[in-house]
């Protein structure tokens, strides 16, 4: 039963997804006026793939904020990588673990999808504090986008 609620799950993000109306970095530097926010959604196989991605989410923040001094950007965790960000997992992942804290140190706010840990039994406790647990990951994505966000397609 788990197996197809997750197959389930899985087909209704793809199918509406909100990454649809993603821009580029380049688009979003060639806008004049900052937008409210940046939200970057990733969903992965795992820590290496995160780590990657997170080394963009480094990269295009550095960007933004040089143009944007102010910009608020976010990450959405919602994908099996997520499960490398419990505090038994991080901590084999080192530099991982690094690149996160230099996130949250530069005031990228990271958030994981709590219906997808529950379904492994994992609790918003078994996380790290400087992460945030949201109800559910494409929530946490359309709040950002319904407020004025851009997602930031890497």
């Amino acid at each position: 039963m788990k197996k197809l609620f997750s197959s389930t799950w899985l087909l209704w993000l793809w199918v509406f997804s909100p990454a649809l109306s993603a821009a580029t970095l380049d688009e979003i530097l060639q806008m004049d006026e900052a937008p409210v926010g940046v939200v970057v959604e990733v969903i992965e196989t795992g820590a290496a793939a995160l780590e990657a991605v997170l080394k963009d989410v480094q990269y295009a923040s550095g960007k933004l904020r040089k143009k944007f001094p102010d910009l608020h950007i976010a990450v959405v965790s919602h994908g099996k990588e997520q499960f490398a960000l419990t505090r038994n997992n991080i901590k084999q992942h080192k530099s991982l673990e690094s690149g996160v804290k230099k996130l949250v140190d530069d005031n990228v706010e990271l958030h994981v999808c709590g219906t997808h840990a529950s379904w492994y039994d994992i609790t918003p406790e078994d996380y790290p504090e400087y992460i945030d647990v949201s109800a559910t990951g494409p929530a946490q994505i359309n709040d950002y986008l319904n407020v004025g966000y851009v997602m930031l397609d890497l």
